[in-house]
């Protein structure tokens, strides 16, 4: 079955918000701190968790990525010193990333630059309607591609 004519009109402004949205990011963060948006998005979850470690595979997880993408992101944060791995004292066979003090002054110094750009790029169009209502649209879709709740989200309340 078609789409309808609304439906069809969403998706392809949604499908653009997609396909855009990451170039932008990744302009900005580029430019301004050398880094790939999802290589700040690595250190921004490493930052938020306790002791500033999480488990590669739960790592994984939160960002949305495979283990062999994780693994080959975190070896490039590793040499730049941003990023440690370890093995995990709870599990032998597992590995643990844990954000460095480089790492997270280099997440502090980016994060600015980020949420201008996040403001800028996304929300300086909305108002608070529009806010609350893409929080609730993003939800719902949430819902369905991810039932399970594998990707963790941080800001929840």
């Amino acid at each position: 079955m078609w789409l309808t004519d609304d439906e069809l009109r969403a998706w392809v402004r949604f499908i653009g918000v997609v396909q855009l949205l990451p170039g932008v990011l990744d302009t900005q963060l580029q430019r301004d701190s050398q880094l790939s948006h999802f290589e700040y998005y690595t250190l921004a979850i490493l930052s938020e968790a306790p002791g500033r470690t999480l488990r590669m595979t739960g790592l994984a997880a939160r960002t949305n990525s495979t283990l062999p993408r994780l693994s080959h992101v975190v070896t490039r944060l590793e040499k730049r010193g941003l990023v440690a791995r370890t093995e995990c004292p709870e599990d032998r066979r597992a590995m643990n990333a844990t954000l460095t003090d480089d790492g997270w002054q280099t997440v502090v110094a980016a994060a600015p630059g980020h949420a201008a750009q996040v403001r800028d790029s996304v929300f300086a169009g909305l108002d608070a309607d529009d806010v609350a209502h893409l929080h609730r649209i993003s939800d719902a879709i949430l819902e369905r591609i991810d039932p399970e709740g594998r990707r963790s989200l941080p800001y929840e309340g």
